[in-house]
């Protein structure tokens, strides 16, 4: 990641209301003794915050209501300097919110009221000249379409959450982000799609492919699991940004796996780390060399 690139994240800007317990609740049952924190999510956001941290030029594509929780929901991204300038309010909407459930293990279940995400409609997309562009599936497909249309560079699509993507999207995607459960969604679709597929396996790691051919598979190291929330955000901001500054695939889904694992040692949805804390991690994982004996 030694080229700086530019990215605009076009997606979803949430408020996540997130509730840790010990385990979550059966159907029917109360857990109480939980727990409740506000933070900044959604998958545009998350996204768009990671891409930062790792170095890129950020600018957030989104939409938010006229309330108290775009504040909060913006915090960490205007905190740390993404560009906001192409996102918007809406006055008659309210800030998508996120009800999350962490149980102890870092495991989680989450519910989305969108609000002004599902409000965010194409005939008002205003897009960046950037190096690479990365949407998901918590905002309108129309809006997706024509920011894919319109790109003219490195289009990323993170298929999420688990959703059929019109063919007519695909066809302009350049990569594509899926786990096991967003891959057997798409089916037959995933046939007909000739771009860089990865594919994620949570704790197993991640495969590239193009056009069924594996080309590089990485696994995450073990690290003390707090909250996977944001992870799959962190690896995907990390795919992009490795592979468009002109990383090698091997390399790039290595780093990503890095990426996404150090995501989860933090509670909440944007808690992906920075470069420095990355090439930190990587150099103490390298084996120390040899000094050569010149006596």
């Amino acid at each position: 990641m030694n080229k700086r690139i530019s990215v605009a994240v076009i997606g979803s800007i949430n408020l996540d209301l997130v509730a840790s317990v010990k385990v979550f609740p059966q159907p029917g049952e109360t857990v109480t003794n939980a727990v409740v924190n506000h933070y900044p999510g959604g998958k545009g956001a998350n996204q768009a915050l990671a891409a930062h941290r790792l170095g890129a030029t950020v600018y957030m594509v989104g939409r938010v209501g006229k309330d108290l929780e775009a504040d909060e929901a913006l915090a960490n991204l205007r905190g740390e300097g993404v560009d906001l300038s192409y996102c918007k309010t809406l006055d008659d909407q309210a800030t998508g919110l996120a009800m999350i459930v962490v149980s102890s293990d870092g495991e989680n279940q989450i519910v989305v009221a969108p609000g002004a995400n599902a409000a965010f409609d194409a005939a008002h997309l205003q897009l960046p000249a950037t190096d690479a562009s990365i949407a998901q599936l918590e905002i309108p497909f129309e809006t997706i379409l024509k920011a894919a249309r319109n790109h003219s560079n490195f289009f990323c699509l993170n298929a999420a959450p688990a959703k059929p993507v019109p063919h007519e999207i695909l066809e302009h995607v350049d990569l594509l982000v899926v786990n096991e459960i967003e891959a057997r969604t798409l089916g037959e679709e995933l046939d007909s799609y000739n771009g860089l597929l990865a594919t994620t396996f949570g704790s197993r790691g991640a495969v590239l492919s193009r056009e069924g051919r594996e080309i590089a598979r990485a696994a995450p190291p073990k690290v003390d699991v707090v909250d996977t929330t944001g992870a799959g955000d962190a690896f995907t901001a990390a795919l992009t940004v490795a592979l468009v500054s002109g990383m090698e695939p091997q390399a790039a889904v290595e780093q990503a796996c890095v990426v996404g694992a150090l995501a989860t040692t933090k509670m909440g949805a944007q808690s992906s780390p920075t470069l420095k804390e990355v090439q930190a991690y990587l150099y103490k994982e390298q084996p120390a060399k040899p000094v050569a004996n010149r006596g």
